[in-house]
């Protein structure tokens, strides 16, 4: 038996302590943070995110989450106002008044395609935020926008010289449309294919030819035809009007049936709840567009004429009701899961109806697509929604331009 030692020899021995992990928090944990946030708002809405899987993702605690932000409305402003600076500032930096007016323009758009690429996740706020904003977060936030739009739009006016400053506010948010149309969708390319087709999309609204610009006048959004008796078809149209105007979650029952004359109780005998009215409204649109594909493609001489038409009846379908692209892009994630798949197995189908009348690679192709729906949101938007013919023959021209090019001389 080996004898106790004592104290003295103990203290003799050196100590080897375990050394102490000094844990450093990361310099850019805010950024982290706020990306985190931008991807979960842009994929699931605002409402069913919640701030501990935010912080989860960035590998913290809630607590933690908590020293940089104070609430979850703080992230949505956080990472809402990082995305529109972040585009401004990469096209500020592009900008070099050395370079030719083509040059400058084309640094500016490959910077901003660069930028939308990397943040392809985060993206997709852009064109939802400002339903869940406060007024003054939104006016400074959309102030980065117009910044932007600001720098874009010299630079095509530079490079078209004449067109009228109406045009060039068109071309320079259809082309940033255009660029930022793949937050919209999860086809994918390579980083390359993706950079080139993106730019060869705004190149070719920057070049095309506009109709002019119709008198100064209120926009056309009034109904045509005789309205709809159909207590259903007056709630879904309502339904939408009111999550546009409320958002999903502050928007109730009782206010939906009070727009048609009805009380809560006798909604319930059309729609078993809020999350299937919206579900409807969904499928009606889903429904409407692929009868306009069937129409179009009857109709038509070739496929580039089917392509053209299908654009064409998507935008006056937009137009009647503009309230559903927001709610849809805001809203989805809502639905029950099951929905979520068969509304996205229609939406699916639809693009690529639409996608396989156009010549070219089959993915790129798709790429168009969702970059003519985007024109007609964001054009849209511009354009206040007016359906004039005037108003839909110039966003038509840009449609026609990201989905056959500057030439629009696709045969079949």
């Amino acid at each position: 038996m080996v004898a106790d030692r004592s104290e003295a020899e103990q203290a003799r021995e050196p100590t080897t302590a375990p050394a102490r992990v000094v844990r450093r928090r990361p310099k850019d944990r805010k950024m982290q943070i706020m990306r985190a946030a931008a991807r979960a708002f842009s994929a699931r809405g605002y409402y069913p995110v919640g701030v501990d899987e935010i912080a989860a993702e960035v590998g913290i605690s809630g607590p933690a989450l908590y020293r940089h932000f104070a609430n979850k409305y703080a992230l949505l402003v956080a990472a809402a106002e990082e995305g529109a600076r972040g585009l401004r500032d990469v096209a500020a930096a592009a900008d070099d008044p050395s370079l030719s007016a083509e040059a400058r323009l084309d640094a500016v758009l490959t910077a901003v395609a660069e930028r939308n690429i990397d943040i392809r996740r985060e993206a997709g706020l852009y064109r939802w935020e400002r339903r869940y904003l406060e007024p003054d977060d939104r006016v400074r936030i959309r102030a980065f926008y117009r910044e932007l739009e600001a720098n874009v739009a010299a630079r095509i006016a530079e490079v078209r010289p004449e067109a009228s400053a109406d045009d060039v506010i068109l071309l320079a948010v259809g082309a940033l449309s255009s660029l930022a149309s793949i937050a919209a969708h999860r086809t994918t390319l390579s980083h390359g294919r993706m950079l080139a087709v993106q730019l060869e999309m705004a190149w070719a609204i920057v070049r095309a030819e506009l109709p002019p610009t119709p008198a100064a006048a209120e926009p056309d959004r009034q109904p045509r035809g005789l309205p709809v008796t159909s207590k259903r078809e007056q709630l879904l149209t309502e339904a939408i009007r009111i999550f546009g105007r409320n958002g999903y979650h502050e928007s109730g029952i009782e206010e939906i049936g009070a727009a048609v004359g009805i009380n809560a109780s006798s909604v319930y005998r059309h729609f078993d709840s809020k999350a299937d009215l919206l579900a409807a409204a969904f499928h009606r649109t889903a429904d409407r567009l692929a009868v306009a594909i069937g129409e179009a493609l009857a109709e038509s001489e070739n496929r580039a004429d089917a392509a053209r038409r299908i654009a064409d009846q998507h935008a006056r379908l937009t137009f009647a009701t503009p309230e559903i692209a927001p709610v849809y892009y805001a809203e989805f994630s809502n639905l029950p899961q099951a929905e979520q798949h068969r509304l996205r197995a229609i939406q699916r189908q639809n693009i690529l109806e639409w996608a396989n009348l156009l010549d070219g690679d089959p993915i790129e192709a798709r790429f168009r697509v969702h970059a003519a729906v985007g024109q007609i949101i964001d054009v849209g938007r511009l354009l206040r929604f007016d359906s004039r013919p005037e108003q839909l023959a110039r966003l038509a021209a840009l449609t026609t331009a990201v989905l056959l090019g500057s030439g629009s001389a696709q045969e079949n």
